[in-house]
This record gives C-alpha cells, structure tokens and sequence, in this order.
C-alpha cells in the first residue's frame, strides 16, 4: 500500500531529494508551509518508509576509486537459498555500490566501484570465482559517469 502524499509531501520530496542539507526553515520557504509543518511531515515521511534514509553523496575519485565497473552474473542454480545467500554476499560488499535481481538472460546487475583493475582482478575472486553459484560473469567497464542519482520522479502534477 502507498501512503497518501499531497502535492506538499511531494514538493518536499523533490526539494529533499535535490539536497538533504537544506533548513527546515528555507524548505518551508520552497514549498509554501511553516517550519514546523515541514518536520512533522518528513518525520511522517521516514516513519511511513517514503524517506529511506539522508546521505551524503561522495564523488568516488576524490578518494581513490576512480573506476566503475558494471558486472552482470548468471547463477548456476535458482534456489532460494542459494539466491538469498549470494544477495547477502553482494549486499555485505562494501564495493558493491549496487545490486539488482534481475529477470531474464542474466540473474543479477553489479555496479561496483573499484581503485584500479587489479582490485576489480581480486573482488572476481571473492565475489564470483569462489561462488560455486556463479555460472558466468560479464565486465562492462564505464568509461564516464554520465549519470548518477538515486532521485525519484515525485510527480508534481496532481
């Protein structure tokens, strides 16, 4: 079930979205509403689960990480224990950036980042050589960042 969410909850999400780090008071300001009313609706809007979590976004090449590297894998078996178990190995890697289980010809979707191709060299190692699971495994090597975001579409139009 979604929470009900009117064009005010929505305009804060966009705003938040856009940065987490601006004053309740100035959102307010933004989105036509008291100081107050702006945090008894984002403190609703985390309790109800819409805001997942605040987060700084870190540029990955300013400390050392300047490689992305996306990784689909076939899984031998589609056991449930077997799948659940390589979602937690993938979850618990801290270079894993992101995952998703996926339909179709490959079984999972890796975004990693990586210093250099010898880290990448070592985590196909931990992650899928070691994985009696692992089938297969394709490397696609991002040659730029053209986009990157976790935003989502909060349509503004009702």
């Amino acid at each position: 079930m979604h929470p009900e969410l009117d064009s005010f909850d929505r305009k804060l999400l966009a705003e938040v979205q856009r940065d987490a780090h601006t004053p309740q008071n100035e959102l307010g300001v933004r989105v036509n509403l008291s100081t107050a009313a702006v945090n008894r609706r984002l403190r609703r809007m985390a309790e109800l689960g819409v805001i997942d979590r605040y987060a700084a976004i870190v540029a990955p090449e300013k400390v050392g990480y300047s490689l992305t590297i996306i990784t689909m894998v076939e899984v031998e078996s589609e056991q449930i224990d077997q799948l659940d178990a390589m979602k937690r190995t993938f979850a618990q890697c801290a270079l894993v950036q992101q995952c998703y289980y996926l339909a179709g010809e490959w079984d999972f979707a890796l975004v990693l980042t990586v210093k250099d191709m010898d880290q990448y060299n070592e985590l196909t190692r931990q992650l899928f050589f070691s994985n009696n699971n692992v089938k297969r495994f394709k490397t696609l090597v991002s040659m730029d960042r053209v986009k990157v975001g976790l935003g989502v579409p909060v349509d503004l139009d009702e």
